[in-house]
């Protein structure tokens, strides 16, 4: 099964639309997530012509949107577990905020945004995976989405590209 993972695309705010390379990539995925900061439903209603989603508001997105998805999601795909999970809140880091979400629940990955940063490590056998943002780079000099194969177990990618579209690097990055 492949997943199509995607956070942050803060549309139409930081772009008008989903870019290509998104859509093209997610007309081959099984099931897409998205981990919050939409900014309007109709993102959602396009990636759903793609494949079924599963998602979380984000901190920015209108309480409509907050009132459809929540704040928190566990999905079972596969034979794994995956909390969503935006990463927003007061206190600690975002990956921080993300682990302490999901303390009492047993899962086997938590994806999460809100930093814009990719990030893609274990800790205490939990994968924790943000794709950062297809539309919002931040400090980071590239875009990016993910990918998440699994079968008999998780296999992570993150997806680097520019701002032609194009594919720059794809990264596998597991500390245990």
């Amino acid at each position: 099964m492949k997943i199509g993972v995607i956070s942050d695309t803060h549309i139409p705010t930081k772009a008008r639309l989903l870019p290509k390379i998104i859509l093209n990539t997610f007309r081959n995925v099984d099931h897409i997530i998205h981990a919050g900061d939409l900014t309007s439903m109709e993102v959602i209603y396009q990636l759903e012509k793609l494949a079924p989603v599963s998602a979380v508001a984000g901190n920015t997105d209108p309480y409509e949107v907050f009132q459809k998805l929540g704040y928190k999601k566990i999905v079972t795909l596969g034979n794994f577990s995956f909390g969503i999970f935006h990463g927003h809140g007061m206190s600690g880091k975002t990956v921080d905020r993300a682990i302490r979400c999901f303390k009492d629940d047993t899962v086997d990955c938590i994806i999460f945004g809100h930093s814009h940063i990719p990030y893609c490590q274990y800790h205490n056998n939990i994968l924790l995976f943000n794709p950062g943002s297809p539309t919002d780079r931040r400090g980071n000099k590239y875009y990016s989405f993910g990918i998440i194969e699994i079968e008999k177990s998780i296999s992570p990618h993150i997806i680097y590209f520019n701002s032609e579209g194009e594919v720059v690097e794809e990264v596998t990055e597991l500390d245990s």
